[in-house]
């Protein structure tokens, strides 16, 4: 019946570190049972539990990981407080098979890195708990605040290599991300992604819905299917992830510091005081984590550790989601360290120059002579001793992270603090932070051994070149020199067509934006300002993202090379604003835009642009419904080619594939099979693409299953190597649409819901109609295939589910009203037949 020293003395031979008796007793029954949940037996049995002979060799500790990485998570303080029932949800969810993604949301500052981190020097000393591999990483070096453009490009690589794997990486950002997600699963992984809200969407209409199609597909795969966890720390709801929410993955609202929690965190200062001050002090400041460890610093290191004092704390009006309580005390160690003239402003100013941990040698460039007026000058004279001695006082403030064993010569910060002293620097001194950005965009420029790295790794120091360039104001010398030259290699186009890093190339662009995506930097050329905007919207559309987005920057462009009589670049973008606006369902403003882009080739006298601007327009008609001006359209547009050209032009296969898919719909199965024969020569990937597509469609038409299947495949193959996510729901409806004659429904299943998924993403509602149109014939083939049961299969938001056939039926005719819906809302009228066939059905 006493218990206690029993309990901690076999936790300490089973290398069990005890927080208190309670967890101690968890943790010791979850081990010997193996049984998630604690179901207490009469206290007075426990000794029963176990023989007399247990020792080290019956219950060893689980074997160590394969593999740890967790060097490139931030550093933290050791000290947790107020967070007992934060790790008992991390436990839980390490030790329940059906919780995949655990997501912990707060403000800055609140406490969410030093929870994960503090858990994790638990489950270390633990071994891990059964884990195989083990990595993290942070995402805060992207910068804290949603004015960037973000990319996973750096994580997805570097968690492929880290992984192993070593075979060919898809162009399709979306199934790189799904890739990585298949490899994470083959192994029992603890996952750590910390600070994901630089890849999401600010606050809006689409808060919290990441940016990054990699990053959608990694997560969405990995909550149904990982082995192991993953925990998300970010200042927002994973808005991706609301599919499996409550099954899969869970997200915990961190709250702020309880009074207790907030005085026992003043209290580790030693500081002087009544209880009730200490508990008022903590509600001054709402218990936010970062702000009671900075006010704690402040009184003991600078008022005696008298917390009556706390009044000499500066007031602000700062919101608290942008860290106003942690700016108070910033503020006061601001106007402290300034009256005394210490180096410590110095450095936490340099540190705000950055927007990720700062190498020593860019640190050493920005303190060499001569001395950057108001920001150097103290730091000028210092022996190494006394920076070391200035570095160890800021870490004892709390002002800068503790020193990293994996990168020691490495200073960092919390984000909110390299945000503070960025922004104050730059609108006070506002001549000192263009100086330490010109140093640091030469020291960069110059940091890779190649003229023209190879690699996105190797080229980072390119990036940082551009990003410090364009903060001191040399925005067209970075354009020039370091973008054009160096990073995309004029018309290589290197980084999008050799690497495929678009989302990175887009981080790379935003830099000469003052605001995204409608404003470009005002001292870049007029013509500079244009190609921005085009170069932008493309990789927008290519990446997948909200395709509203790639809307403005392409207006804007357009604009700019009318103003400029560029009407060949003028007739591109109009173009890709027909087409995006097609896709989008917006039909009405597709024909204008297609309209404009004939005017535009008319006037440029370009012929290829000629073709392709009249089968633009001709299917925007043609998925209006109106099959009469579009077959007159394309007519002239074929009339223009065969009299001037052999075929259509191998640049504008996607104008040629819905030229063939009119074909198709009027019945011209083998003239269109016989013309793309002659057009495979020298293609693109994306064209040769297409081409399979159409034949597999023909094939598919004519009820030649096992051929067209051959072809579909390769279609949705090099779809997915084009890396043209908003062209893939084509081939896979087509694939879907075989699947269902084959009567192989989970396979036709399994492509619909990616199909759904990607259309989802884009808001791509002709893509949506057509997905309910199909998915709806494939219930109905199921309830009427004769060899099927009372229970039939759907997958939807990537779960399998057995429904009824009563139900099955109701959701029959939902997807008939949806589809019905988005007919009349879009104006796709080519789908009236179809719709009205269901409709007769039901």
């Amino acid at each position: 019946k006493n218990n206690d020293k029993f309990i901690p003395d076999i936790l300490q031979d089973f290398n069990y570190y005890v927080i208190n008796m309670e967890e101690g007793y968890n943790d010791l029954y979850r081990r010997i049972t193996g049984q998630p949940k604690v179901i207490k037996p009469d206290v007075g049995n426990l000794k029963k539990l176990i023989p007399k002979s247990c020792g080290k060799s019956l219950f060893p500790p689980a074997n160590k990981p394969l593999k740890i990485e967790t060097s490139k998570l931030p550093v933290t303080s050791p000290d947790l407080y107020g967070r007992e029932a934060e790790l008992e949800i991390l436990d839980d969810a390490w030790e329940n098979p059906h919780t995949k993604v655990l997501s912990f949301v707060a403000w800055g500052g609140v406490g969410k890195s030093a929870l994960v981190n503090a858990w994790l020097n638990t489950m270390e000393e633990q071994n891990y708990k059964g884990a195989e591999l083990v990595y993290g990483w942070s995402f805060y070096s992207q910068g804290t605040k949603e004015k960037g453009s973000a990319s996973s490009d750096g994580f997805i690589n570097d968690a492929l290599k880290w992984f192993g794997y070593t075979g060919e990486t898809p162009t399709s950002h979306f199934e790189k991300g799904r890739l990585l997600a298949g490899i994470t699963s083959q192994h029992k992984t603890l996952l750590i992604l910390d600070g994901l809200e630089p890849l999401q969407y600010p606050p809006g209409e689409m808060h919290g819905c990441l940016k990054d199609q990699a990053m959608t597909g990694f997560l969405k795969s990995l909550a149904r299917n990982m082995d192991g966890l993953c925990i998300i720390t970010s200042r927002c709801k994973v808005e991706d992830l609301k599919a499996t929410e409550g099954k899969l993955s869970h997200t915990r609202e961190l709250e702020n510091l309880s009074d207790e929690a907030g005085m026992a965190v003043l209290k580790s200062y030693r500081l002087k005081g009544k209880d009730s001050e200490f508990s008022e002090t903590s509600r001054e400041f709402k218990g936010h984590a970062l702000a009671l460890h900075l006010v704690g610093s402040y009184l003991n290191a600078y008022h005696n550790g008298d917390i009556k004092q706390r009044h000499f704390i500066s007031k602000l009006t700062e919101e608290e989601q942008h860290g106003g309580h942690a700016r108070r005390v910033m503020k006061s160690y601001e106007t402290w360290f300034a009256e005394k003239n210490q180096a410590e402003l110095d450095v936490l100013y340099l540190l705000g120059l950055f927007d990720r941990p700062a190498l020593k040698e860019a640190i050493d460039i920005l303190k060499q002579e001569p001395a950057i007026k108001g920001l150097t000058d103290r730091l000028q004279n210092l022996s190494n001793r006394e920076w070391q001695k200035t570095l160890n006082h800021l870490r004892d403030l709390h002002l800068i992270a503790k020193k990293d064993d994996h990168t020691p010569y490495t200073l960092d910060c919390h984000p909110l603090i390299r945000e503070h002293f960025g922004e104050q620097l730059q609108q006070q001194n506002p001549e000192a932070w263009k100086e330490a950005h010109t140093r640091l965009y030469e020291y960069y420029k110059n940091l890779p051994k190649k003229e023209l790295p190879d690699t996105l790794e190797e080229m980072e120091p390119l990036f940082a070149a551009v990003r410090h360039g364009c903060l001191a104001g040399k925005h067209q010398e970075s354009l020039d020199d370091v973008y054009w030259e160096r990073i995309r290699r004029q018309k290589e186009a290197y980084t999008v067509k050799k690497l495929g890093a678009f989302g990175t190339d887009l981080s790379c662009l935003s830099n000469f934006f003052e605001s995204l995506w409608d404003k470009p930097a005002s001292n870049l050329t007029e013509s500079d300002k244009a190609v921005i905007f085009s170069w932008t919207g493309f990789r927008l559309r290519a990446l997948g993202r909200r395709l509203t987005e790639a809307i403005e920057p392409l207006k804007l462009g357009l604009e700019m090379y009318n103003e400029q009589n560029n009407y060949e670049k003028a007739a591109i973008n109009s173009s890709n604003l027909s087409e995006l606006y097609l896709v989008l369902g917006n039909i009405v403003l597709a024909k204008q835009y297609g309209e404009q882009c004939k005017n535009y080739a008319d006037r440029s006298e370009n012929i290829e642009w000629k073709v392709c601007a009249r089968c633009k327009i001709a299917d925007a008609f043609f998925q209006a419904g109106d099959t009469k001006k579009a077959e007159e359209l394309f007519n002239e547009a074929q009339k223009l080619q065969k009299d001037v050209l052999t075929i259509i032009p191998w640049r504008h296969g996607l104008c040629r594939f819905r030229f063939f898919d009119f074909l198709l719909s009027i019945g011209e199965y083998i003239n269109v099979q016989e013309e793309i024969k002659d057009t495979e020569k020298n293609e693109r990937l994306i064209n040769i693409a297409l081409n399979q597509l159409t034949i597999g469609k023909a094939l598919l038409l004519m009820g030649e299953y096992t051929e067209s299947e051959d072809y579909l495949d390769q279609a949705v193959d090099g779809l997915r190597k084009a890396g043209t996510q908003h062209n893939l729901p084509w081939g896979l409806l087509a694939r879907a649409a075989l699947f269902r004659h084959q009567k192989e429904f989970q396979k036709s299943w399994t492509d619909l819901d990616e199909a759904k998924e990607i259309a989802e993403y884009g808001q791509m509602r002709l893509h949506l109609t057509d997905y309910f149109l199909e998915a709806a014939r494939v219930i109905h083939a199921q309830l009427e295939d004769s060899s099927a049961n009372n229970e039939l299969t759907i997958i939807e938001d990537g779960i399998e589910q057995h429904v009824s056939r009563e139900d099955m039926e109701k959701k029959f005719k939902e997807h008939v009203d949806k589809a019905g819906e988005f007919i009349k809302k879009t104006g796709y009228h080519r789908r009236d037949r179809e719709f009205d066939e269901l409709q007769g059905m039901l």
